[in-house]
């Protein structure tokens, strides 16, 4: 039996109604971690496909990020501060253990009548607080939340170790999640058009918890001088774990959503898989059968922005014309935990929800 972690999405329906995003203006090349660190330009590229990423200036956190493309997010669907009703942001660099980054990120766009709260779930994050906030909007319990990536991960980087320091940068990008019909009400969708958000594929192995984390400086190895010592406050990774847990895991869950949707592979107008490796993505996109130029990705200059990869994404798409009124997008989410998320969605917005079209 299917498990519930796999569904449609059911109740009142669902879109994405703005876009948001924002990466800091410092560009860090390959060459630049090559005057510092044993690698290569191309040792870099054949093994990741990444080419630069962005990196947060000093004095600067994730929820500094994060706030500009909320407020972009907020400007693009018509939707104001005070309407929101959650926010909710993925990250793995949080500006703290507590409180919640999303907390400084409502009060700074004004979203002073909203809860706030974190979600923790490694790369899959923004897939993972994208289901809680269309979950939340389908029952009826909140009108307009507002989902936000955010991640400053240069701040967690062990930058004399290569094998983690190459890969990742720094973005956020955030979505405004309403009602199709365009906000309070609910209401049926409408007779013709994109049906929004269709369903969602989550799931998690706790047994590979050791392949992808840091692992101090919570409550099982607080931090101390020894573990400061030891480096243990950056992230680790095991690559090639990670990278055979990856491409088994974006076939099946992909297959997952689609087939509890009713859709196929062939239906798929846009891919949008997390920013991790280029390799991941290309050998995932050749078993799943999906055509390369239906693939999208951003990572040759950004890098892993982990929970701010897919709405960047997302925005850059839009932003170039590849998203259409009713085109079948599959987004797929991957990570520490280890963890993933699928979701797939008929793209387009109506007028009551921030305008029509992409």
């Amino acid at each position: 039996m299917p498990s519930r972690a796999s569904a449609p999405l059911v109740g009142r329906p669902v879109t994405i109604a703005g876009l948001g995003a924002y990466v800091p203006e410092k560009v860090v090349t390959n060459d630049d971690l090559a005057a510092v660190l044993d690698t290569s330009d191309e040792w870099i590229r054949q093994r990741t496909g990444i080419r630069a990423r962005r990196i947060t200036p000093e004095g600067l956190s994730s929820s500094d990020l994060g706030i500009v493309a909320a407020k972009a997010a907020l400007a693009d669907a018509g939707v104001s501060p005070g309407s929101i009703d959650l926010v909710v942001t993925a990250t793995i660099s949080p500006d703290r253990i507590t409180p919640a980054t999303a907390s400084r990120v409502a009060y700074e766009c004004g979203c002073l009548n909203a809860g706030a709260c974190d979600v923790s779930a490694g790369c899959s994050g923004f897939v993972y607080a994208l289901a809680m906030a269309a979950g939340a909007v389908a029952s009826g319990l909140h009108d307009n939340v507002l989902v936000v990536g955010a991640e400053a991960i240069s701040r967690i980087l062990d930058w004399q170790d290569r094998s983690t320091a190459v890969l990742f940068g720094d973005g956020a990008g955030a979505a405004v999640v309403s009602t199709l019909n365009g906000g309070a009400g609910g209401g049926a969708a409408p007779a013709s058009g994109p049906r929004g958000i269709l369903g969602f594929d989550l799931g998690g192995d706790g047994s590979g918890e050791e392949f992808l984390l840091i692992p101090a400086g919570g409550s099982k190895l607080p931090a101390s001088c020894a573990t400061v010592e030891a480096r243990q406050h950056f992230i680790k990774m095991n690559g090639n774990e990670v990278y055979k847990f990856a491409t088994r895991v974006i076939v099946r869950s992909a297959g997952r959503v689609l087939e509890r949707c009713g859709h196929d592979v062939a239906d798929v107008d846009l891919f949008v898989p997390h920013q991790a490796n280029l390799r991941i993505i290309d050998n995932a996109v050749k078993k799943l059968g999906i055509a390369p130029e239906r693939v999208y990705t951003n990572l040759q200059d950004y890098g892993n922005t982990s929970c701010a990869s897919i709405p960047l994404c997302l925005s850059g798409a839009r932003a170039e014309g590849r998203l259409k009124d009713g085109d079948l997008v599959l987004l797929m989410g991957f990570g520490a935990g280890l963890t993933w998320g699928a979701c797939l969605m008929e793209w387009g917005r109506t007028a009551g929800a921030g305008g029509s079209g992409g």
